[in-house]
């Protein structure tokens, strides 16, 4: 089989010192009777140096004892200063001695998944992962069943509760694996799509959906953790990745940050495929971006055998020279269903070997007695009842080959028109960035065989994993993300492509395996598919 993409090494991360660290250590004169400055004071003088002389806040909680905190530290002390557009928060005071880590919570807000790191503010170094599913799910599997859900007071507050629950379902299961409690966790970052984030936040989500699609806040900036229901330690706050609009989301920020698109000459581009396909072009002089919907045909929501990556899941299908299906499953359990990645290598190995046309329609007679009608419809049957771990036969149906055609169409328009605004072609790109499950489980050469990527040399693909996360993670070990955070947000223009006539126009072309102009795709053999 071809190999698929693998994380990239080719992330810029800029190195981190302590001076960029959330944990800033003091030592303290201590007081005599030659200097009598108060406690509070006294540790504000020590720690303005490094915020530039700004103003510094604490906390009532912290102020009540911080007289016996300094005293028993010998006036050594970790501070935690959390500083959020020019305020600067005293939320923790340590032992600069102390064993027990100091830990942020990095998580990724996902529509489907939540995923949550730990991470050491005093070094930056992970201490554990966990993921754990979305309870709003049992609301609706998408953001516009539950927006309409938050439209009443009782809904939105249950939303709020379910974002809450998931989060803090995370943290049980991170300091299970540290042995940490959850008052050790004394700053929280999270990064999600604008409806997500909204719903975390309690947030008036109705308008995100109606024109003119307008966010109730992109920068809600700083947020204490009990007011949301989060189980950490009492005086956390939480940085939420700021929004670009409502169709891009702080999760993209935080891939931008990752992959450090904002800091290239080059020009290179980030997808990230979930619900929605999200696009930024560009380096550190100028992004453009655009998001459109070419992601429910690859994320379970295609067919009833169609799920989320896990054990079971066929994620890899090839044909064999006798017609043979080989298929492989994660953990190489039974199979049960299909994912994103199985269903763009089916396509391809279907088109390769002549088994559908190039509009993808099934040929019954070149498909070796797999096919057979269910309800009217063309159905390819996939794995027997006998080898199936819920002893059913799975087949994947033409309606969902169909919901294929469109989201691989939507994807390569999206990418073509996003080029084409700034004068490139796709394959002008030296540096292609796939974020999220999808970049981590796609065969690159399946994608460009169906038409959803472009037909660029492989070694130009690059999986980031979960670049949401990754960003999260980035900000808990380095201050001076926030400032770059800021740079991105205002280096952004928009795309809005519900209003372009010439995505239209493309996606329409697009709509043909892998293309109808086949010299887009020259390292496709003109052999495969059936023109009849």
């Amino acid at each position: 089989m071809v190999d698929t993409l693998t994380a990239t090494t080719d992330v810029t991360t800029p190195p981190c010192n302590d001076a960029t660290r959330w944990v800033r250590r003091v030592r303290l004169v201590p007081p005599s009777l030659a200097d009598n400055t108060a406690d509070a004071d006294r540790l504000i003088r020590a720690l303005q140096p490094q915020t530039g002389g700004h103003f510094i806040e604490i906390p009532l909680s912290l102020l009540q004892d911080l007289p016996g905190r300094l005293r028993q530290a010998d006036y050594r002390v970790d501070c935690l200063l959390i500083e959020d557009r020019g305020h600067h928060l005293l939320t923790h005071v340590a032992a600069a001695a102390a064993d027990a880590p100091l830990a942020g919570l990095a998580v990724d807000l996902g529509t489907t998944r939540i995923a949550a790191q730990l991470v050491d503010l005093r070094n930056g170094q992970s201490l554990a992962e966990a993921a754990v599913d979305n309870p709003q799910l049992t609301v609706g599997p998408d953001v516009l069943v539950r927006i309409h859900h938050s439209q009443s007071p009782q809904g939105r507050a249950a939303l709020q509760r379910q974002a809450a629950e998931g989060i803090n379902r995370a943290v049980t299961d991170l300091c299970a694996q540290t042995a940490l409690t959850p008052d050790a966790i004394a700053l929280m970052v999270v990064a999600g799509n604008t409806a997500m984030t909204h719903l975390l936040l309690g947030l008036d989500a109705r308008w995100l959906i109606r024109e003119p699609y307008i966010p109730a806040a992109n920068q809600p900036g700083m947020i204490r953790a009990r007011d949301l229901g989060i189980a950490i330690h009492n005086r956390a706050r939480i940085l939420v990745f700021p929004n670009v609009g409502s169709y891009f989301g702080g999760d993209l920020i935080a891939g931008i940050l990752y992959a450090g698109l904002h800091r290239r000459s080059d020009t290179a581009i980030l997808v990230d495929v979930g619900t929605n396909a999200e696009v930024v072009l560009g380096n550190r002089d100028w992004m453009i971006a655009c998001a459109g919907a070419a992601g429910p045909a690859l994320e379970g929501g295609m067919s009833r055998m169609g799920m989320l990556a896990g054990p079971g899941v066929i994620d890899r299908v090839r044909i064999g020279p006798a017609g043979d299906l080989r298929l492989g499953t994660i953990g190489n359990e039974a199979p049960r269903g299909i994912c994103g990645s199985g269903v763009i290598d089916l396509a391809a190995q279907l088109f390769r070997n002549g088994w559908v046309d190039i509009r993808g329609r099934l040929l019954p007679e070149r498909c070796h007695g797999r096919c057979r009608e269910v309800d009217g419809q063309l159905h390819l049957d996939l794995v027997a009842a006998a080898d199936a771990a819920n002893g059913e036969t799975l087949s994947i149906g033409q309606a969902d080959l169909d919901s294929l055609m469109r989201s691989k169409a939507a994807m390569y328009t999206i990418l073509e028109t996003l080029t084409g605004q700034v004068g490139l072609t796709p394959e002008q790109l030296t540096t292609f960035y796939v974020a999220g499950t999808f970049g981590c489980f796609i065969d690159p050469e399946s994608a460009v065989t169906i038409g959803m990527l472009p037909d660029l040399p492989r070694e130009r693909y690059h999986a980031l994993g979960n670049s949401a996360l990754g960003g999260a993670v980035r900000l808990l070990s380095d201050t001076g993300a926030q400032a770059e955070i800021r740079q991105i947000q205002a280096n952004i223009t928009y795309l809005e492509l519900n209003v372009n006539q010439d995505f239209m126009n493309r996606f329409s072309a697009a709509k043909f395996l892998p293309h109808t102009d086949r010299q887009r795709f020259p390292s496709i053999p003109s052999t495969a598919g059936n023109d009849a």
